[in-house]
């Protein structure tokens, strides 16, 4: 799958744009201090965009809570895309009922806007308050919102409808269904406790009703803020690390990469957004599980123990596509994952990879429906994530262990200042 040289084709990335940081930097504000007058002087914005926050125990000698974390819904970009990942991801698209105006649209995205701001703050939504997680703090609760290439027709919007939300097309070997694939609006709810993240879900589908309905959902995780003694980049359903070379704020190309600028490319109403594509990515983790470990280390290009690339080095080490082993073979096989996704294979092309691994039973035949939510961030698909999945898909040695399941793409607009909604550019234009 199309990743930019990490450690696998996954992209699973277990810090988001921090390359596994995450785990230590995750806010530890106690409920009181978060709810209570004093929260908003304890909270800290990070580099990356997202906010962190510590404070002592509260006055009652509570230890801190990882539940009280929050991260605000308004800002120049919508919360979920460069912010620390957290361990729950539950994704859903909605397809507008026959007959659902622009007006009508426009009401149901304010009404989302609203609760989805009142609970990353620990507050009941607007409406349809279940109190589901009555008892929870935020636990980073971040929602994002995308339109879908058939929002603009449904919606009387087909002029606006940017030239980068054209269909993905075919590749060799995908199995798409397509009734677990695209959808008019598409909604990521992330957060580190699963109730509160069902929380948000429930009540964006009820908020929904006779607007939109749900057209697919489906459930991810990844490893577990402090589940490992220091931070760790996190680990697929392979068993490989996972998100190494993920890109970070800090690079100075990064804001270019994945959030559109405001200019004559694309329609206004896009500045400060960004562009998601999303898979189902089912691995056939029998087959992999049954090759000898140096084997899985040369389909991947780098060491499983340590994630270190084959040619050398540690986890961070730059992978050096030239060397060779002392019989003259390339230290990085040629069809290795790490070569093959490189973006300097790629003419650079680059994207914020924020996947979730999955597991929904077992087939038919025993094997385990389990792999990976590829989510991919990028300023234009058509040059990010396009060409790397066509090159993969045909000389990627890691594609053997991969099906790909499901498919969408996702216009995601910048985000709303407080008082605002998310689409309000594009809805009221």
């Amino acid at each position: 799958m199309a990743q930019n040289s990490s450690t696998t084709h996954t992209g699973t990335t277990g810090s988001g744009a921090d390359d596994g940081d995450s785990a230590d930097r995750r806010a530890v504000l106690t409920r009181r201090g978060l709810l209570g007058a004093a929260g908003a002087a304890g909270l800290a914005v990070g580099a990356a965009g997202g906010v962190f926050g510590r404070a002592a125990a509260g006055d009652d000698g509570a230890a801190p809570s990882l539940g009280a974390a929050s991260v605000p819904f308004h800002g120049v970009h919508q919360a979920g895309i460069v912010q620390n990942q957290q361990s729950q991801a539950l994704l859903v698209a909605f397809d507008l009922a026959t007959g659902a105006t622009r007006a009508g649209t426009a009401a149901l995205m304010r009404r989302w806007s609203d609760s989805a701001a009142r609970l990353a703050e620990g507050r009941p939504a607007t409406g349809h308050e279940n109190q589901i997680a009555l008892d929870a703090g935020p636990c980073s609760l971040t929602v994002t919102f995308g339109f879908g290439a058939s929002f603009f027709d449904r919606t009387g919007l087909a002029a606006a409808r940017p030239e980068a939300l054209a269909p993905l097309p075919d590749f060799p070997d995908d199995a798409i269904d397509r009734s677990r694939s695209d959808g008019d609006l598409w909604v990521q709810i992330c957060a580190d406790d699963a109730l509160v993240a069902f929380h948000a879900l429930r009540v964006l589908q009820q908020q929904a009703a006779g607007t939109a309905s749900v057209r697919w959902q489906m459930s991810g995780f990844s490893r577990s803020p402090g589940a490992t003694a220091r931070p760790m980049t996190t680990r697929n359903l392979m068993g490989q690390l996972d998100g190494t070379n993920n890109p970070r704020a800090s690079d100075a190309s990064f804001a270019a990469k994945v959030f559109v600028p405001a200019g004559p490319a694309d329609p206004a109403w896009m500045s400060g957004g960004s562009y998601a594509v999303v898979r189902r990515i089912r691995m056939l983790l029998d087959n992999w599980e049954n090759l000898p470990v140096d084997r899985q280390e040369r389909v991947i290009g780098r060491r499983k123990s340590d994630g270190a690339p084959l040619s050398g080095g540690t986890e961070t080490t730059a992978v050096d596509l030239a060397r060779q082993n002392p019989d003259g073979t390339l230290a990085v096989p040629a069809d290795a994952h790490i070569r093959v996704a490189a973006p300097a294979a790629n003419s650079g092309a680059t994207m914020l990879r924020r996947g979730f691994s999955y597991h929904d039973g077992f087939r038919a035949d025993g094997a385990p429906d389990a792999g990976l939510l590829f989510i991919a961030f990028q300023s234009d698909p058509l040059t990010g994530f396009v060409p790397v999945q066509r090159k993969l898909a045909g000389a990627d040695s890691l594609s053997r262990f991969l099906r790909h399941e499901a498919s969408g793409l996702y216009a995601v607009p910048g985000g709303a200042a407080p008082g605002g909604y998310v689409g309000q550019a594009l809805l009221e234009s």
